[in-house]
This record gives C-alpha cells, structure tokens and sequence, in this order.
C-alpha cells in the first residue's frame, strides 16, 4: 500500500436524540493496521481533516480477535467486525457507520437489547438449574454435535439482524440469530425438553413466518453460521408443530 495517510468518513451522533453528521479525519498510515487501530488513533489525536479537535469517537470493542462481536459496525457498506477488517483490504475513503437496525447510543456505539430480549423469548438455553447433582448428561451422536458445535459459534454481534430487509421500524421480526438458536437448542438432548415452548415463539408476533429468505444473513455472518438451513429447518419444524397442535384439540 503505497499510501502515507488513511482517509476515514465516519458518521456520527452525539446523542440518542441528536441527527447524525459525517466526519473526515485523517491518520498516519501503519503497515498491517485494523479498523479498531484507525479508531485509536483518531481517539489518541481527535482531530479532524480539517485541523478541527473535536470529540473522540465513540466506539465499543473488547477480544480483538473476531470473538465477542462487540465492534460490529457498518464497513464500506457491510456490517462486519472491525478487528478482522483490515486497512489494506478495504477501498479508501474507509466510510464507517453505526448499524442502524438498532438505537444509536452514540457515534459507533448501538444498543443490542432487542437481541437478548430475542434470545430471552426463545428461552436459548439449557434448563438445568444446579440446585442438584444431574450426574452425567444423555450424550449426542457426534454427527450431531460437529453441526450443532456450527450453531454455536454465535456471538451475538447483529451483523446478520443488520443485513435483514425484514429487521425495521415496522416489524418485530426476531431475527436470523434466534431462529438459529432454538436449532441449536431444540437439538440438545436435555435442552429439547423446552423445544414445544420455542416453537411457540416462533409462531407468535416477529416469528419465523418474517422472514423474506433474502439470505443476506449467511453471506454477512462472521463465522459462516448456516443461518438459511437454519431457517428451513425451523420452518418445516414449526409447521409440524402447528399442525400437531391443531390435530391434538
């Protein structure tokens, strides 16, 4: 990369309440350097390409290393980590964005509330409350465990629910991630016991019936989760479901 300096747009927002801005801001070129590494250099020297101080940019991040999915944001047009996103890879003006699917808390900094409370309401866990020794759990088959171990490298970034048409301000849509999840959940030997309860979620308001299958959610996932054969999966098993309930009243 011949260049000396990194031109990076980012937009930004004081406040939940306030209206977005765009700022320019340049910064010494390093070899081998992240998109975190040009925000801590703009937080180390705040100032803007116009030889402006302003505020530092506010941003979130934690493992750097493509596990906790704190540093989601939008990249040149694409919800990704900013760890694994690598200057040197990435078209210059370097355009940096909140992902907006979800409240702006400020500049980069978003509130993914409304995916726990997703995960909440597919109960995405297993029931074992530790008052008493279980002894050794029903084990799986291992042709089971290699995709379900798939399933479970989620990390609740919400690069897939900002890559979602059918996450907006008019749906309750639950999201790619959650659906995935009760997968994951309904498969495990003692965590099936609540599978009739996550079926029921996906039936109701923002269930799986939202979904546009735009597969925009496996091609933008970090960990290259099947999402859409999640998706499937769940669909044909929700309408079995349905139809079972209906058969049994």
């Amino acid at each position: 990369m011949s260049q000396k300096e990194i031109h990076v747009i980012i937009e930004r927002q004081d406040r939940q309440d306030a209206q977005p801005y765009t700022e320019e801001f340049r910064i010494p070129y390093r070899p081998n350097m992240n998109v975190i590494a040009c925000l801590m250099e703009i937080q180390r020297n705040p100032r803007n390409s116009s030889g402006k101080d302003v505020a530092p940019v506010a941003w979130e991040s934690n493992c750097l290393e493509e596990i906790c999915g704190a540093c989601m944001m939008v990249i040149n047009g694409k919800p990704r980590q900013a760890c694994s996103a690598l200057v040197d890879q990435l078209e210059q003006p370097i355009r940096l964005k909140p992902a907006r699917t979800f409240p702006v808390v400020r500049d980069l900094v978003i509130d993914r509330s409304r995916m726990f409370k997703a995960l909440q309401r597919v109960k995405a866990w297993v029931p074992i409350d530790g008052t008493y020794d279980l002894g050794a759990g029903p084990r799986m088959a291992e042709r089971d465990r290699q995709w379900a171990y798939e399933l479970s490298k989620c990390f609740t970034c919400g690069a897939c629910v900002e890559a979602c048409p059918n996450v907006n301000e008019r749906t309750k849509f639950i999201g790619p991630f959650a659906i995935s999840q009760v997968r994951l959940f309904n498969t495990h030997p003692t965590g099936e016991m609540h599978k009739e309860d996550r079926f029921e979620a996906l039936m109701g308001e923002g269930g799986i019936h939202e979904c546009g299958n735009s597969q925009n959610c496996v091609q933008v996932c970090p960990k290259g989760i099947p999402l859409t054969t999640s998706i499937a999966a769940m669909n044909r098993a929700v309408n079995r479901h349905a139809l079972s309930s209906w058969l049994k009243r």
